[in-house]
């Protein structure tokens, strides 16, 4: 049986990241030629500085859960608004995937438990970054859900670039802090696609909304390309 043209990408989307998840978690295990690349790599962009500090903050859960528990809440309201049957469906899929980012991270800390840079104390328990991926998940989530229910293409740009922005503003705070090696901060992007690939899932397939009163399902749909909340962004 053919496999169709979306389930491909689905899987190319999932797989490739937990595939590269899968590699650099052996060679941290392992101490592999690439933990060698990762170190070196390190030394040469840590330079500890207040910036540096204060964009490693953005992937603390009190700054980046917030924002996501706001967006969350216009979701659930916006679908109930507008009489979505399972208007419950995306924000639960998004909390889900807030919450099993510390259930996955922490063992998998404990288990790896790779010592931390120079540029810090004595510890273990630094890979995956908890901070890159609570970034990623919290930030990534918010885009997600609001993308299609955003009318504006000009807003809908603007949202994915302030979240491109704050995933990798953290993400290089980490790093030239010192407080993550680089192979900790993209093994937490992988698990933030795949996380975020689920959220994606549940609100394609939840069902949208009842047409507003006056206003035609022809007219609806071509009316500035706006996508509805199951299909998302055209």
């Amino acid at each position: 049986m053919p496999v169709s043209a979306p389930l491909r990408a689905l899987s190319a989307l999932v797989g490739l990241p937990l595939l590269l998840f899968a590699l650099f978690t052996w060679q941290v295990l392992a101490d592999g030629p690439l933990v060698g690349v990762d170190e070196r790599l390190s030394g040469a962009l840590v330079h500890p500085d207040r910036l540096s500090e204060l964009l490693s903050d953005l992937g603390n859960v009190q700054v980046a859960v917030p924002v996501l528990v706001v967006a969350l809440a216009y979701v659930a309201w916006h679908g109930r608004a507008t009489g979505v049957d399972l208007w419950w469906l995306p924000p639960l899929a998004g909390a889900l995937a807030m919450v099993l980012v510390p259930a996955l991270v922490a063992p998998l800390k404990e288990w790896t438990d790779r010592p931390g840079t120079p540029a810090v104390p004595p510890a273990t328990g630094y890979y995956p970054s908890g901070h890159t991926a609570t970034a990623a998940v919290a930030y990534g989530t918010a885009a997600l859900l609001l993308l299609g229910r955003l009318r504006s293409p000009a807003v809908r740009r603007a949202l994915v670039v302030l979240c491109a922005v704050l995933v990798l503003g953290t993400s290089y705070g980490l790093v030239r802090r010192g407080y993550h090696w680089p192979l900790d901060v993209v093994a937490s992007w992988c698990l933030g696609v795949v996380l975020l690939t689920g959220v994606r899932l549940v609100d394609r397939r939840t069902p949208p909304g009842r047409t507003p009163r006056g206003v035609s399902r022809s007219t609806r749909r071509s009316s500035s390309g706006t996508p509805s909340s199951s299909n998302g962004p055209s």
